[in-house]
C-alpha cells in the first residue's frame, strides 16, 4: 500500500509526454521550421507515423480529445481528401530517406471511418512513405464496430489494438456518456485475438462520477479476466473550464482526493497480483507484452503516445493538431479540422505551432523521461534551490534516495514520480496550461 501524502499531491503537473510540453508550444514555430526539418531527416532514419482521426460516432463527456462527430459523411471525405493531400506534401519534403517502422491511428476513433476508406488511406501512407511492413496499432471504439473491420484488421495486420473501455460499472457509463456492455468487450477482444492483433491494451478510468473502490475493483477484475497484454489507469481529469463537454457530468458525483489515491494504489495492487507488471506510473503490462520487456531492459520510452517502446526520434504527426517529433523541434498542426483542411488544400503544411528542443530543454527533457520511465536519473551538476528542498521533501518521507548524484524513486514513489519530475521543469511556473492532479 502506499502512503498518502496529500501535501505532496496539492499542485496539477504536466503529464511529460513531452518536453518542453505542448503548453510551451507556439507560433514562433511554423511550417518554414517543419519543412526544413523533414528536408533534413538523415538517409534511413526510422520513422514513426502517426494519423489522428479527429472523429467519433458518439462523444464521450469525459474525453479531452480533439474530436467531433463524425454524423456527416461529407465531414470525413473531406478530411480524408486533406490527409491525402497532407502525406503527399510530407512525403515529398522527406524524400524518401527516412524509414517507417510503425504506423498508429488514434482520434478520435479510426474506425469512425468505413472499412474501405481505412484500407485507402494506409495504401496511400505505405505508397507515399515507402513503408515496408511498418507495425500498425489501432485506436478502437468497441460500440461502432463492424465486422467488416475485423477483416480489415487481418488483411492488415495490425499488432496493436486499444480498447476504450474507462468502466463496467452501467452506472459510471451512464454518468459519462459511454455506455458499452461487458459482452460486446468481451467479444470484440476475442474477435480481435482471432483477427490476429498480437497485444491489445485496455484504456480504463479511475476517479470518475458514482465510481469508488469496490466499483473499479469490480471492473478490473473483468478486464483483467480478459487478459489483455496491457491495461491504462488513467486518472479522470475533470477540468470543465478547459473541455467544455465535460460541464455534463456531476462534479458532486466525483470521489474525493484521498478516495483517488486509494483507488490508484487499489488498482496497481490488483494488476500486480493478477500478473501485470507496472511500467511507468499508469501503464501495465503482463511480462511477455513488448512494453513489459522494454521496461525491463531499460528502453521505455515516452511520447505524445504515452509510454512505449517505440525508440523512433523522429516521428510525422498527420491530421489536425498531430504533433511531430523531431530531436530539435516539436510542430503541431492546427487544431481546427476545418482550418487545417484549407490550408493543406491550398497545398500548405497546417503547421500551427511549436517548439524548438535546445540544449536545455533537451537536458531537463532527459531527466524527466528518465525519471518517468526508469525511475532513476543523473542529478544537474548544481540543484536549484527549489529542487534542493523539493527533493528533501521526498527523501525526508523515504520516497526517494540521492547519492553519487543519482536521483532514484524508491517502489512507494510511484503516484509522486510526475510531482518529482516537474521539479527539473524550469518552465512549470510560467506555463498558461491546465495540467491533471498527480494522481
Amino acid at each position: 500500500m502506499w502512503t498518502y501524502y496529500p501535501e505532496l499531491l496539492r499542485d496539477p503537473v504536466p503529464r511529460y509526454t513531452s518536453y518542453p510540453t505542448a503548453a510551451d508550444f507556439d507560433g514562433r514555430v511554423d511550417a518554414a521550421a517543419y519543412a526544413e526539418a523533414l528536408r533534413h531527416i538523415p538517409p534511413d532514419t526510422p520513422l514513426s507515423l502517426y494519423v489522428h482521426i479527429p472523429f467519433c460516432e458518439e462523444i464521450c463527456w469525459y474525453c479531452g480529445c480533439n474530436t467531433a462527430r463524425s454524423n456527416k459523411r461529407s465531414r470525413l471525405s473531406a478530411y480524408l481528401d486533406a490527409l491525402q493531400r497532407e502525406i503527399t506534401l510530407v512525403a515529398g519534403l522527406i524524400g524518401g530517406r527516412g524509414r517507417v517502422k510503425r504506423i498508429s491511428f488514434g482520434g478520435g476513433s479510426p474506425n469512425a471511418l468505413d472499412p474501405l476508406d481505412f484500407v485507402r488511406l494506409l495504401g496511400d501512407l505505405t505508397v507515399a512513405f515507402k513503408a515496408e511492413s511498418p507495425l500498425i496499432s489501432l485506436e478502437i471504439d468497441p460500440r461502432h464496430f463492424s465486422r467488416d473491420w475485423l477483416s480489415v484488421i487481418r488483411a492488415a495486420k495490425v499488432a496493436n489494438a486499444s480498447l476504450g473501455v474507462q468502466s463496467f460499472a452501467p452506472v459510471v457509463q451512464k454518468a459519462i456518456g459511454r455506455v458499452q456492455p461487458l459482452d460486446l468487450v468481451q467479444l470484440l477482444a476475442r474477435q480481435l485475438r482471432d483477427a490476429g492483433v498480437r497485444s491489445l491494451n485496455f484504456d480504463l478510468m479511475y476517479g470518475l462520477p458514482h465510481q469508488d473502490r469496490s466499483i473499479l475493483k469490480e471492473t478490473l477484475h473483468q478486464a483483467a479476466d480478459m487478459l489483455p497484454d496491457r491495461i491504462a489507469l488513467f486518472g479522470y481529469a475533470h477540468v470543465p473550464s478547459v473541455i467544455p463537454r465535460q460541464r455534463r457530468i456531476d462534479a458532486t458525483a466525483l470521489p474525493g482526493e484521498a478516495e483517488r489515491f486509494a483507488m490508484a494504489c487499489m488498482g496497481h495492487d490488483f494488476l500486480v497480483e493478477r500478473g501485470y507488471q507496472p511500467v511507468g506510473f499508469d501503464h501495465f503490462a503482463l511480462p511477455h507484452d513488448p512494453l513489459a520487456i522494454a521496461a525491463r531492459e531499460g528502453r521505455l520510452n515516452r511520447n505524445f503516445q504515452g509510454f512505449t517502446d517505440d525508440r523512433a526520434e523522429h516521428l510525422i504527426g498527420l491530421g489536425a493538431s498531430a504533433i511531430s517529433e523531431f530531436p530539435g523541434l516539436y510542430v503541431q498542426n492546427a487544431k481546427n479540422a476545418g482550418h487545417y483542411r484549407a490550408t493543406v488544400a491550398d497545398g500548405r503544411l497546417a503547421t500551427e505551432r511549436g517548439v524548438v528542443r535546445d540544449s536545455a530543454s533537451k537536458a531537463c527533457g532527459q531527466i524527466i523521461k528518465d525519471i518517468l520511465c526508469h525511475g532513476e536519473a543523473r542529478l544537474p551538476a548544481a540543484l536549484t534551490a527549489a529542487q534542493s528542498e523539493g527533493l528533501e521533501e521526498f527523501a525526508r518521507r523515504g520516497l526517494i534516495s540521492t547519492a553519487s548524484g543519482s536521483l532514484r524513486l524508491k517502489p512507494d514513489a510511484a503516484p509522486y514520480a510526475r510531482t518529482i519530475a516537474a521539479l527539473f521543469d524550469p518552465r512549470l511556473a510560467r506555463k498558461t496550461g491546465s495540467f491533471s492532479a498527480p494522481i
